[in-house]
């Protein structure tokens, strides 16, 4: 009970489910990691702004302390005292920064129009006393329980010992800096959420589009049962789903051919067996134990009839092997042996005067074996439906891109009417003579597993000929061994 739970459970996970998952999964992460990168790549470039505005307003500094004067008297600024209170009046930051003047450690100017009123924090003064000591100017981050700030302190002395010490602090909140930018990726989060559904809503009807052959298949293959195997599937398109739809229903061909060809045996042998076993069955019943020569005349007809069963058999199988990859065992021949190899067998059938009219040359592909049961087949059908003291000629001759091998006979002929039923399945011409009807059927399966044809011309009271037509380059597709 628990396994099936679980496979329903599982089967909720469908294919469409899975394609879904992995196509807002790859989205996912080509957004996310766009979005990521292009994150990392504006901090960047917002500490890289700061650190610019930074080293501009001490370059500014620098020229102020170099050749600068006070705006109040319009003497060139003689202390560091004085300097430090121009530039701090005289620097306007961005809108994140601040700007504070330093005086022998302690915080003397502040800017007016400043954005930044850095003295409203108390733990960045003293994180920023130690630089003011430094000759050199300094360029730092301070960290404090507020925010993250870029300082940079430029120094500024009179040049004698003990003399003032004053330093201009400028500094920049960077926390607000990149807040400002993270607004903005916030907002593109949100828009690729909203994609992400979108994708989803077209994801699920694209996947249903394309997996909808996939689904008529499966139901196709849940109607087709053992019995009825007529159904195909429909073929929409030219994709691979419509190629894969394609070799379903040639596979169902052949399973339709398979086991149309079982019932064919079975049915085969069912009738051809019944009129034997119902003989055999017959005289057994009716012989008397008693009396010898009864039960050596039901014993010899019993023999005869399990023989004729047995040729039957041989002969049903031959049929039903007929398109199996293994019947044939096809190989160069050389066409001209090959006939005088038949006819050679041929004239061991006896009886009839046989002759021997042309042959054909060059090479040939078929299997020797399986040619030359067919073409004995024939000799063996014009033995039988000739007279004594006949002529039956064979020869073979090139037609076209194949060869032709041909049986001709002086027998009674074949009505228009019965040349096709003579090589259908127990169809005879004569039903008379003896034989199951099975001869002239298998010599069509030879030659049609070859690729090739037999072809029945006939006139009655005067003969028939069968000619046994092979393609030079072989059968089609040629079985291993």
């Amino acid at each position: 009970m628990t396994r099936t739970k679980f496979r329903r459970g599982w089967r909720l996970f469908t294919v469409r489910g899975w394609i879904l998952t992995a196509v807002i999964g790859l989205a996912a992460l080509a957004m996310f990691t766009a979005g990521y990168t292009a994150y990392l790549i504006q901090d960047l470039r917002v500490e890289a702004r700061v650190d610019d505005e930074l080293r501009a307003s001490a370059e500014e500094f620098r020229l102020l302390a170099e050749s600068g004067v006070d705006p109040a008297t319009g003497e060139p600024l003689g202390s560091p005292t004085d300097l430090v209170r121009v530039a701090t009046g005289r620097q306007v930051p961005g809108s994140n920064g601040g700007v504070l003047g330093i005086v022998d450690g302690r915080i003397v100017y502040t800017s007016s129009v400043a954005p930044l009123d850095l003295r409203a924090d108390p733990e960045f003064e003293n994180h920023l006393r130690p630089l003011t000591d430094q000759d050199e100017p300094v360029l730092e981050t301070l960290q404090t329980a507020q925010t993250t700030y870029r300082v940079a302190v430029i120094p500024a002395h009179d040049g004698q010992d003990g003399g003032e010490q004053a330093a201009l602090a400028l500094a920049y909140d960077l926390d607000a800096e990149k807040r400002a930018f993270s607004e903005i990726f916030w907002v593109y989060a949100a828009v690729s959420a909203g994609s992400l559904g979108v994708v989803a809503l077209v994801g699920w009807a694209v996947a249903g589009r394309l997996l909808r052959p996939v689904r008529v298949l499966a139901d196709s293959a849940r109607r087709i049962g053992r019995e009825d195997l007529s159904e195909r599937i429909p073929v929409t398109g030219e994709d691979d789903l419509a190629e894969m739809t394609r070799s379903v229903n040639e596979m169902l061909e052949r399973l339709d051919g398979a086991f149309a060809a079982q019932r064919q045996l079975v049915n085969d042998v069912s009738h051809e067996l019944r009129t034997p076993l119902t003989v055999i069955s017959g005289h057994l019943q009716v012989m008397d134990t008693a009396d010898e020569a009864d039960v050596r005349e039901a014993r010899d007809l019993t023999l005869d009839e399990v023989h004729r069963m047995n040729r039957v058999i041989d002969d049903l199988l031959t049929l039903a092997t007929a398109e199996h990859p293994q019947f044939l065992r096809p190989g160069p021949t050389d066409a001209e042996a090959l006939t005088e190899e038949i006819f050679e067998k041929v004239t061991g059938l006896g009886g009839r005067s046989f002759s021997f009219e042309s042959h054909a040359r060059g090479p040939v592909v078929v299997d020797r074996q399986r040619v030359t049961q067919a073409v004995l087949q024939l000799a063996a059908n014009a033995v039988k439906f000739s007279g004594p003291g006949s002529t039956i000629v064979m020869g073979s001759r090139a037609v076209g891109d194949g060869i032709d091998l041909w049986v001709r006979d002086e027998g009674p002929g074949i009505r228009e009417e019965d040349r096709e039923r003579i090589f259908e399945r127990f169809g005879r011409a004569e039903p008379s003579k003896p034989g199951a009807g099975l001869g002239l059927p298998i010599v069509a399966a030879i030659a049609q597993a070859h690729g090739g044809e037999v072809r029945c011309t006939s006139e009655v009271g005067k003969g028939s000929t069968f000619a046994l037509w092979l393609p030079r380059s072989g059968p089609g597709v040629v079985a291993a061994d």
